[in-house]
């Protein structure tokens, strides 16, 4: 038997979620994989206790305080060269040893190292939904140029690319596809009324009935804006427009997601809600390894539920797709708005159903602009966050 090769993976974001869930499937497959680098944005303890244990070449920092610490608390492990700052996120992200690069941080702050890596020809394991929603043609056109190689590793978007043929991904049309279905579990808050979402606690919205994830991510997850920026992603990921993409609440979190087919066929992909199959999925690919995720059992889960989604309660998904359709810097704003004002709820400093009003009103008030550059999107970026901080100061609890 042949053995497989080994694949060196660089993690942006280790301590992170889907950093730590990777590091679970690589921990499972040291025959498979080694880690080459570990970037945190301030997590010393967490940081310093990976490094033990995987020994990576460089441990990166964000924050140049907590590198130094780490570096104290590295002193006895001279292999790991512990670096700071966004330069040095960006060269580990392209640096020639590893193949492989998980793009696990969250938000805008993801973009640029997501980028270097890309534009070094890496295999980029997407999981920051971001770089895309900011970027997206250019982001794909840097894919191009430099013969990448992006594989989905957000849920839904993984589902959709299990249920394509392979050299179809971006051609769709020819594929026979006629429609993504992209599945959303409709969050903690599905059934409460719009009085109810006046009165909803940052806690509650960051405990998610079905996933673990990162307070950004549940509570994107709770406004359907995780939704919204996962329609952004899966239209340039996949070639495709909103209208070909039909958003069904599904909230047993079984079904992943759906490719619906001219025939009539409808490929779907199930699986427990755990990121670790997605993550083994990219890992991996083209070929399948144990994620240390228990076996799905159907006789439990018994039945499957679909419900559209409300777009009064929860207009951020609506937001999305006119962003979308808007073009030029709009999804970048939507992005910037939407960061701003998440912030701002978990800190205290803003209602739950307040976002998308932040939202709205820095899509308003900021002018969209042709996205022909990465530092026209990273302009726009910085006046949406500088709007939408104005807007949260009129409208602060």
């Amino acid at each position: 038997m042949v053995s497989p090769v080994k694949r060196c993976i660089t993690i942006l974001g280790a301590t992170g979620s889907i950093g730590l869930n990777t590091l679970d499937v690589i921990r499972r497959h040291p025959d498979r994989f080694s880690v080459h680098a570990l970037t945190a944005s301030s997590s010393v303890e967490s940081m310093a206790e990976l490094c033990h244990e995987f020994r990576p070449r460089y441990a990166v920092m964000a924050d140049e305080t907590a590198a130094k610490a780490l570096s104290v608390a590295l002193s006895d492990l001279t292999s790991v060269t512990v670096l700071s700052g966004n330069d040095a996120l960006d060269q580990v992200a392209a640096d020639a040893a590893p193949d492989t690069v998980m793009a696990a941080i969250v938000g805008a702050a993801g973009l640029p190292p997501t980028l270097a890596a890309v534009r070094a020809g890496k295999r980029v394991l997407l999981a920051n939904k971001e770089a895309l929603v900011m970027s997206g043609k250019l982001f794909m056109d840097a894919v191009v140029a430099s013969g990448a190689e992006v594989l989905p590793i957000d849920s839904e978007h993984n589902a959709i690319f299990q249920c394509m043929p392979p050299d179809r991904i971006r051609d769709t049309g020819r594929a026979g596809i006629t429609r993504i279905l992209l599945t959303a579990s409709g969050g903690p808050f599905r059934t409460h009324t719009a009085e109810a979402l006046r009165h909803v606690l940052p806690a509650e919205a960051c405990a998610h009935p079905n996933w673990s994830m990162g307070q950004k991510i549940s509570v994107d997850s709770a406004t359907l804006m995780n939704k919204g920026l996962e329609l952004i992603e899966a239209c340039w990921l996949f070639n495709t427009t909103p209208d070909m993409i039909e958003v069904h609440v599904h909230p047993e979190s079984i079904i992943h997601s759906m490719v619906e087919y001219a025939d009539g066929s409808v490929l779907a992909q199930l699986g427990s809600p755990d990121m670790r199959t997605p993550i083994a999925n990219g890992l991996a690919w083209p070929e399948r390894i144990d994620a240390g995720v228990p076996a799905l059992d159907l006789f439990r889960i018994g039945q499957f539920n679909f419900e559209r989604p409300d777009l009064e309660r929860f207009p951020c998904l609506r937001l999305a797709a006119e962003a979308f359709d808007k073009g030029g810097t709009a999804p970048a704003v939507l992005n910037a708005a939407n960061e701003e004002a998440v912030a701002a709820f978990l800190s205290g400093k803003l209602g739950f159903a307040d976002i998308p009003v932040i939202i709205e009103r820095t899509l308003a008030a900021t002018e969209v602009v042709p996205a022909d550059s990465f530092d026209t999107i990273f302009a726009k970026d910085a006046e949406a966050r500088t709007v939408a901080r104005e807007q949260i100061l009129g409208l602060a609890v």
